[in-house]
């Protein structure tokens, strides 16, 4: 029987709570999350969370407010450099501040308790759940098409697969972190072997004189007139489609020398997506013309029905093998978001605890999974993306500024890497352009996506911040926790002290090393 475990002090971390051994790990060693997540691995994460559908299906949201084919393509090279500098900055805080929860983390360590926990609060509420609910719509839309060729499949149908879906690839999660990561590698290896396909056609077709579109004479010929404020909102599109650079910094704790295979991942990832995206607009012009592009609602689907012929049924086929690998790296960084959530005090004590045998974040992923199924039910999964996209935008600039005000605070903190200060300061300059604009054109928009993260806020007050709760409160919770403590086989995991490795202070290091786990 799993003892049950005093709930911890709201606000407190649940590296203080006693550590309860398992029985096959080693002798006096607790249960931990294990370091499985390899290079490899860690570029599957961030390659497999970037590209999803959307390269396939819809890349004419840059292409319409760009309004020249050669507009659009400088907005995705420059995207791509941006997404690259704050991957960068991320970097960098990922290595100083070496705890699970991406800027989460960041932001609670730099900007206190209510910040990181307005983060946590759109993220747990909407973020995830719609944006993963999404996904798996999609990749069953694109699964039951063929068996509707005349017709919409039904919707309850289209639900039903997404929620199996759902189903399996969270049960893959809860069963093995390598599990996990082995569906992200080959979904993400499989999608850009679909997309190197669309490349070489691409390449083909220009070998063969199919380029009118890449003249500089015709690339930048408007089908509309240039405007500042499409030309913004194209490069805030094109900032969209390279969401989820950062999720790598959700599970830092579980990679494989995260000082050296954080920055390596990160360096090797974004110019690949970036190359890809490029490309791949690329060669969707060599086959069709912006107009034709602009009107179709699968761009890949169009171009293989226009190049490949027989063989055309290979880009839906793509399209769901993509955002199936979306979903299963989007259930496998957001638990983690969750689980770092619980052990800092600001979620439920049961959601930071993992399996004693496997060392998989259960409650994390389950509790992701009923959000999910959740959003499945509602519908205004779109509009409610519309609301907080602003939001999650806004984080990032946050925690960019973040690593400047570190840097003022601390300036004395060991970084493995330290970047010059150059780069997060042009990354917020842009963040700051298309902040204001966002503001500017979609205030309502903006408003009620502030409004959504606000009501985090008495939440907060009422249930972190507050601590001298009743009584009859704490052992409720306490055993709820313990019964579904039993349930799932969890405890709490064993957190090492001073992960940092300061070579300034490697003999106090080996010190902490030595002692024992503190208890609350």
């Amino acid at each position: 029987m799993v003892p049950p475990v005093p709930a911890p002090s709201p606000g407190s971390s649940h590296s203080d709570t006693p550590v309860l051994q398992s029985k096959d790990a080693g002798e006096g060693s607790g249960v931990a999350l294990k370091k499985q997540i390899g290079l490899v691995s860690a570029c599957g994460i961030i390659v497999g969370n970037i590209i999803g559908s959307g390269i396939f299906v819809s890349p004419k949201g840059v292409l319409e407010n760009a309004s020249s084919v050669g507009m659009a393509i400088i907005v995705w090279v420059t995207t791509g450099i941006i997404t690259a500098i704050g991957a960068l900055c991320y970097a960098e805080l990922g290595v100083t501040i070496p705890k699970s929860g991406g800027d989460y983390s960041y932001v609670k360590d730099i900007f206190g308790g209510l910040a990181g926990f307005l983060r946590l609060w759109i993220a747990v509420l909407v973020i995830y759940p719609t944006n993963q609910a999404v996904i798996a719509l999609t990749f069953s839309n694109y699964i039951l098409q063929p068996f509707f060729p005349s017709c919409f499949p039904p919707e309850g149908g289209l639900r039903l697969l997404a929620a199996g879906c759902l189903l399996l690839l969270t049960w893959v999660n809860c069963y093995s972190v390598r599990w996990a990561t082995c569906v992200q590698d080959i979904f993400t290896a499989g999608k850009l072997l679909a997309l190197g396909l669309i490349i070489i056609m691409g390449v083909v077709q220009i070998c063969k004189g199919h380029y009118y579109w890449l003249e500089p004479a015709h690339a930048f010929e408007t089908f509309r007139d240039y405007d500042v404020g499409l030309i913004a909102l194209s490069f805030l599109q094109g900032s969209f489609a390279y969401g989820g650079w950062n999720f790598l910094n959700y599970v830092t704790e579980e990679l494989v020398d995260p000082y050296r295979n954080l920055p390596c991942a990160i360096f090797i990832s974004i110019p690949v997506v970036t190359f890809v995206y490029v490309f791949a607009n690329v060669a969707y012009v060599t086959a069709m013309s912006p107009q034709e592009l602009l009107a179709s609602n699968a761009v890949a689907v169009t171009f293989g029905e226009k190049l490949l012929g027989v063989m055309s049924w290979i880009m839906p086929i793509s399209v769901a093998l993509s955002t199936f690998g979306g979903v299963n790296g989007s259930l496998f960084t957001s638990s983690r978001l969750f689980f770092a959530g619980a052990r800092e005090g600001q979620l439920p004590c049961l959601l930071a605890m993992i399996h004693i045998t496997r060392c998989t974040p259960i409650p994390a992923l389950v509790f992701t999974l009923i959000s999910t199924l959740l959003m499945l039910c509602t519908s205004d999964i779109y509009t409610l993306i519309n609301y907080v996209g602003f939001i999650n935008y806004l984080f990032y600039g946050v925690t960019v500024a973040g690593q400047i005000v570190l840097r003022i605070k601390q300036p004395d903190i060991y970084r493995p890497i330290k970047v010059s200060l150059l780069w997060p300061v042009i990354y917020l300059l842009f963040w700051a352009f298309l902040l204001v604009f966002s503001l500017y054109s979609e205030p309502v928009v903006c408003g009620i996506g502030l409004a959504i993260m606000m009501t985090g806020v008495p939440v907060y007050f009422l249930g972190v911040y507050w601590e001298n709760k009743p009584q009859c409160f704490h052992i409720i919770i306490g055993k709820m926790t313990h019964l579904c403590q039993k349930l799932c086989l969890v405890v709490y995991p064993d957190m090492v002290k001073n992960p940092v490795p300061n070579p300034q202070k490697k003999d106090q290091n080996k010190e902490d090393d030595k002692s024992p786990q503190m208890n609350a």
